[in-house]
């Protein structure tokens, strides 16, 4: 049996307003909706990967508040961390932790998107 990633599925306060984001912010392009104009599902692809973002229903719970179990982060890769926190800050988004040397060849920073879903960047090299 084998298995080929599809893709990664998060619930949304406002789908609208975090496909938006994953769009401006870190250059996702939209490829899909569902339910018209108040759409209840945003397909994106976002640097190959296939993102669906769903309108979460009254009542959903909030978002799990780190450190928790379940999926930590996502993580994207780029060329220029440097270059890449100067721009995230010139956009208003603030990091969760600033740029950390983890060993020789990889450096990290975080920063929260919507819905508490926390972001990687990291550059390797």
């Amino acid at each position: 049996m084998g298995y080929v990633y599809d893709h990664l599925h998060l619930r949304s306060r406002d789908a609208v307003a975090a496909a938006q984001f994953y769009g401006e912010v870190l250059g996702a392009r939209e490829i899909g909706r569902e339910g018209g104009v108040s759409p209840s599902r945003i397909m994106l692809d976002l640097g190959g990967m296939r993102m669906f973002i769903e309108q979460a229903p009254e009542g959903t719970g909030p978002a799990a508040v780190p450190p928790h179990r379940g999926i930590e982060h996502l993580g994207l890769r780029v060329e220029d961390i440097e270059a890449t926190v100067a721009d995230l800050a010139a956009r208003g988004i603030p990091l969760v932790s600033g740029i950390t040397d983890v060993k020789p060849g990889l450096r990290i920073a975080f920063f929260e998107g919507p819905d508490g879903v926390r972001i990687e960047i990291l550059q390797r090299g």
